[in-house]
Formats: C-alpha cells, structure tokens, sequence
C-alpha cells in the first residue's frame, strides 16, 4: 500500500468558503468585481491597518502597478533582494528598466542592509539612484527594516514590501507589509491563505490606490462609451475568488498559530542533529512560519539533494531554498551587491537549505513521517561516512 502524498504547503479551506461563493452566485456577481471584491479589499486594509488595498489577480501584478506607480521606466534602477522567486523581479523587466540584486545577511536571511548601503554608494557616485526598493521577507521573516528604511530614506528612494510570504507576520508590533510605500500579498494556493490565485497591493497613499485600480481595469476612462487614453492592465481580482479570500482571512490568525506549532515540532525533533539548523527568528518580530526552512551543513556529510530524494521515496514534498536571482540564466551579468566580498550568503543558504512540508492542515502523524525520514536519512548517511573513515 502506498503512503498517501505529504505536500510542502497546500490550501487549506476554512469551510465558510462556500457562504461567500453563494452569494456571489445568487447575486449574479461572477465576474471580475463586485461586493466580495470590495469587502476583502477593506478587510484586508484593516487587518494590516493600512488605509487602504486593491485586489489583483496575483502578487505579481501588485508589484508591477506599485512599479508603475512610482514611474519606473525603461533604463532606471530598481534594488531587489536576490534570494527570492522570479516574481519579485519580473515586473522590473516588464517595465523595461535594470535590476540590481543585493544579497543576504544570516539574521534574517533577507536583503543584508550592509550589501543595500554599498549598492546605494555606488548608485550615488554614478548620479543615478534607483528608482525603488524591493525587500522581500523570506518565509514569514521580516527583514532588518529599520536599518533598510533608514538608508532608503536617506537617500529618498522609495521601498516596496514584497510580503508575499509574511502575511500575518509582525516586525517590532507592526504588521508585515506596511513599512513601505506599497505593500503586496500572494494568495497563490501554497500561501498562508489562499483565493486560489490572487494578491493585494496596499498602502497608505489612497490617491495612488485609486490609480492602480484605474490601471488594473485596462484604464478606462470615465466616459459612457469605452476610451482608452493609456495602457492599462487586466489585472483586477473575481468576485468569487475573493469571496474565498474572505473566509480564508477570516482564519488568519489560526492558520499562523498552527504554522508556528508546526515549526516549533520540528525544532523539538531535530534540533540536537548536529549541523541541522533552522531560519532563525529576528528579536522582536514574529514570524508566522509559512514554511519551516533548515539548513544542513556540509560537514554533516549528506546534501540537501540526497535529503530531498530521501523525502521524494516517500511521497513527501520538500523543495530546495530559493535560488538566488543573480545566479539565473536569465539575470545573467545583472549587477550584484554581496553581504561580504568573502561570502555569497544568498548562495550558501540556497545550497544547504531545505524547505519542510509546513501546511497549516498537516496532521502530527504526517509530521511524524518528515520528521522519521529525515532522521533515519542522516543517520545512514552518517554511517556510510563513518564506514568510509574506518
């Protein structure tokens, strides 16, 4: 009999889905728009305490309009961390303008503000600051924002908070995703919550707002036939996903709590495997665990692939870190800012670390079989090595 499959991070429904998406149908609102679209847009604002989100049809789209908004064009800069996915930086791309990647630092594993002060040095010698900031936060951590927003402010350059993975995560008391100009969310159905696919831009900036909705509905202008004086996008979220977005905020909270009961299982059960080390969490935030991320260090004498191939013969989903953006095809000959000219933390953690099934819905038995098979994984491994010594 086969083990049924463990995921890395599936949805998760609350049950009250369904609630929404009736009335979305009984209203007739199936389309993009509508009461739930509005709804969610206010909840969410509230839930982050921000003034006020657009809801999108992916957290890509948020970050291309915060782009847009900031009048990035072709041939301007924008900073970006490295170690993140693809997403972060292909709006750059859209916009015909040149990113320039800053790497890690081990604390939080997010942009290192040492590499962003060095990469602003240079910026100001050339004349030619960028035009924007985006700082992801890795699996729920928050990066060093103080220091971050410290230096963007210094030198006046706007910061755009790629919270895509840090939803219902707090730095210093605040929520994560409003320390920049523009904030933006994933519902991706492999985030915390989910609206199957989706995402949110917010900010404090009501006027901005109101433009990116102008810009995500095609720009249309105001007029009782259709015109179009600029381009636009079609990027605005359905009125039914976001009734699932609804429910699925609803249980925020919960989801967030199990996510970091899950974490703290792991760290109980593995913490004493010598050169097994987990994400550290930054004093005074609070990470809401979206993933549970270790590091395997090499002198253990197993790799992160052989640990991933061990998991996969069980039908368990585990997946390598991020691989940096300076280190793809498709970046090639990007400019890039490290932590340190003697270390590349972005590629370090990229080649010892090893994301763990963390789903709010997995069960403690399934938690059980990851836990087993990673510790029986490295204790043959260590015995090979062992015999090899001998």
């Amino acid at each position: 009999m086969s083990l049924s499959k463990i995921y890395l991070s599936p949805p998760h429904m609350s049950g009250n889905e369904q609630k929404y998406i009736n009335q979305a149908f009984d209203s007739n609102w199936v389309a993009p728009l509508g009461p739930n679209v509005d709804a969610f847009e206010k909840e969410i604002a509230s839930y982050v305490g921000a003034s006020g989100a657009v809801a999108v049809n992916s957290g890509t789209a948020a970050i291309h309009l915060a782009l847009s908004l900031l009048g990035v064009t072709k041939g301007d800069k924008v900073f970006c961390s490295s170690l993140t996915f693809v997403a972060s930086a292909n709006p750059i791309l859209y916009l015909g303008a040149q990113p320039v990647f800053i790497d890690s630092e081990s604390d939080t594993w997010n942009m290192s503000p040492r590499a962003l002060e060095k990469a602003f040095q240079d910026a100001h010698l050339e004349h030619k600051l960028p035009k924007a900031v985006i700082v992801v936060n890795l699996y729920g951590q928050s990066a060093k924002m103080d220091e971050i927003l410290a230096l963007c402010n210094q030198f006046d350059v706007p910061i755009i908070e790629d919270a895509a993975e840090s939803l219902g995560s707090t730095y210093r008391g605040k929520v994560s995703g409003t320390f920049g100009r523009f904030g933006i969310f994933s519902f991706n159905g492999n985030k915390i919550i989910t609206t199957s696919g989706g995402g949110a831009l917010i900010s404090n900036d009501v006027e901005a707002l109101q433009r990116a909705r102008f810009l995500a509905t095609q720009a249309r202008d105001s007029t009782l036939f259709y015109q179009h004086s600029e381009m636009g996008y079609n990027y605005r979220m359905s009125n039914i996903l976001a009734g699932i977005g609804r429910a699925q905020l609803e249980v925020l909270d919960e989801r967030v709590e199990k996510r970091r009961l899950i974490f703290e299982r792991y760290s109980k059960e593995l913490s004493n495997i010598t050169g097994l080390s987990f994400m550290p969490e930054l004093k005074n935030t609070r990470s809401n665990r979206w993933l549970t991320v270790v590091t395997i260090d090499q002198e253990l004498g197993i790799s992160t692939k052989r640990l991933i191939e061990a998991l996969a013969e069980e039908n368990i989903e585990a997946r390598h870190v991020w691989k940096p953006l300076h280190m793809q095809p498709l970046f090639e000959n990007t400019p890039y800012y490290s932590h340190d000219k003697n270390e590349d933390v972005a590629q370090i953690l990229f080649k010892t670390g090893i994301c763990l099934p963390s789903g709010s819905n997995l069960t403690e038995e399934e938690q059980n079989r990851v836990i087993s098979c990673l510790k029986n994984t490295i204790y043959k491994e260590l015995c090979k090595v062992k015999e090899v010594k001998i």
